[in-house]
Formats: C-alpha cells, sequence, structure tokens
C-alpha cells in the first residue's frame, strides 16, 4: 500500500465511507498502470514450422525404405543371398550338440564326485566302555550249543 494511500485512510475515513469493497478493489487492482505502458516484445529469433527440415526428410525417406523392405522382402523358406552368406558362416548345429552332450557327461560326473564327498562318513567304530571284559569272559556258565570265540578279537589301547 502507498503512503499517500494509507495516509488518506488515516486522515478522510468518513469520506469514503460510502464506497463500496468492491470499488476500492477494483481501483486497486489498477494502481499501477505506469508499468503497464510498455509492451513486451519477443527478442527471439524461431525457425519457420515447416516440414522440409532435415528430421522430416529423413523420416520420409526411413518410411518409404520400411515400406519397400515388406513388399520385396523374401519370404522366411525363400532362398536368398543374405541367407545363403549366413548359413556358410554358421557353426553347424551338430557341434553345439557334441559339446553340451560332453558338457552334460562333465557335470553328471562331477556331481557323483560332490554326492559322494558329501556322503561320506567314516568307518564305523564300536567302543566299549570296558575292552578288558574280552579277556575276562569265564568259560563255565555258558548254554550249551554256544560257544563263544572272541580268538581273533583285538583290543586295541587309545
Amino acid at each position: 500500500m502507498s503512503l499517500a494511500r494509507a495516509a488518506g485512510a488515516v486522515v478522510g475515513p468518513s469520506k469514503r465511507a460510502g464506497t463500496t469493497l468492491l470499488q476500492r478493489r477494483a481501483a486497486s487492482s489498477h494502481a499501477h498502470d505506469e508499468h503497464h505502458h510498455e509492451e513486451y516484445h519477443d527478442t527471439n529469433v524461431y525457425e519457420p514450422e515447416v516440414f522440409n527440415t532435415p528430421f522430416w526428410r529423413r523420416a520420409a525417406i526411413a518410411a518409404v525404405g520400411i515400406v519397400a523392405f515388406y513388399k520385396y522382402a523374401p519370404a522366411p523358406g525363400d532362398e536368398n543371398p543374405i541367407a545363403k552368406y549366413i548359413s556358410s558362416t554358421m557353426t553347424p548345429a551338430k557341434v553345439y550338440q557334441d559339446v553340451s552332450f560332453k558338457h552334460l557327461i562333465g557335470s553328471a560326473q562331477i556331481s557323483d564326485d560332490t554326492k559322494l564327498m558329501v556322503d561320506a562318513k567314516p568307518p564305523v567304530v564300536h567302543r566299549y566302555r570296558y575292552p578288558q571284559r574280552f579277556e575276562q569272559y569265564s568259560p563255565h556258565l555258558q548254554p550249551v550249543g554256544i560257544k563263544v570265540s572272541v580268538g581273533d578279537v583285538v583290543v586295541k589301547r587309545d
């Protein structure tokens, strides 16, 4: 708010009592007309919007090339020089089958070796609390027909 308007609001409020809010708002929106006398001029230089730019030329050439390719391209089953060249430079499928089969055999051997190593366990050793009992058995009080021979048992001393 300008200083003059503020002074007028303080000094003479009785004169303005009859003005409505709408009139005051309209007056305040046009208070700075001195700034609107200048016209805005765009100083940028724009190229004319035409369809003969290099982009549209290339797009039209590409579209014609794509249409010609689909119209004159050979069918998938037809023999043509490009297909012959590609088939002559390719490695036969039999070579890849042999390599794949050798890889399968090698993978199976490695998996068998891995399973053998994972499932490997030390030999079962029966440890008795009192191994000297083999030497202390009584030949008496044995039932008829049962004869226990412990002669071939070797007791290891740890």
